[in-house]
């Protein structure tokens, strides 16, 4: 299998932390890529220049970091991520579903940073740092567990992504549990071992 994929992107360490998790890393060949300068090998299996993107044994090319962590959980072996029944695997969904719209704000706000200043990309830029600050509020009062599972493993990317590319507004203040949990869940392999660097 081949990933496209950028360290510093949450969506991809999403990925490769869960096929760490699954024991699956080895089969996959790391293709680091820049989307934005739409290199052609990456617009021939993913017409919308996104990372990650995954090309399967059988050539199947999946984007989208939700379905490429269900089309991993599908392979045989290793622990399971997505819990089958019941409460658990509705919570780990929200979870993922949470930490993904943190993604969504905070890499959509990143990309408007280096935008000339004018009203209206102000009020996207604080309708995103609000939309965060509600859902990290959320996690604060509903930690996740510290089972591996797609929407732990997903709370601490967009944790990752929160620390790396906005570190004068650290989200820990005045988050006492949600920061215990992130300091512990954070020493898994596969968080530890996808931690990215500027």
């Amino acid at each position: 299998m081949k990933l496209y994929h950028s360290p510093t992107s949450p969506y991809a360490r999403k990925v490769v932390a869960c096929a760490i998790a699954r024991g699956l890393d080895s089969q996959i060949e790391l293709i680091p890529t820049n989307p934005h300068l739409s290199p052609p090998a990456l617009l021939a299996a993913n017409p919308l220049s996104k990372i990650p993107c995954l090309v399967t044994s059988d050539g199947l090319a999946l984007f989208d970091s939700p379905v490429i962590v269900e089309y991993l959980d599908s392979l045989e072996g290793g622990l399971p991520l997505f819990p089958r029944t019941g409460g658990a695997r509705w919570l780990a969904l929200r979870q993922q579903a949470v930490a993904d719209g943190i993604m969504d704000a905070a890499v959509g706000r990143r990309g408007e940073q280096g935008r000339p200043q004018e009203a209206a990309r102000d009020e996207v830029m604080a309708r995103n740092r609000d939309a965060v600050s509600r859902a990290l509020d959320m996690l604060e009062a509903e930690p996740p567990h510290q089972t591996l599972d797609v929407g732990s493993i997903s709370v601490a990317c967009a944790l990752g992504y929160l620390t790396l590319r906005f570190s004068d507004e650290p989200w820990r203040e005045g988050r006492p549990k949600l920061t215990a949990w992130f300091s512990t869940f954070g020493l898994n392999p596969c968080i530890a071992r996808t931690k990215p660097s500027a």
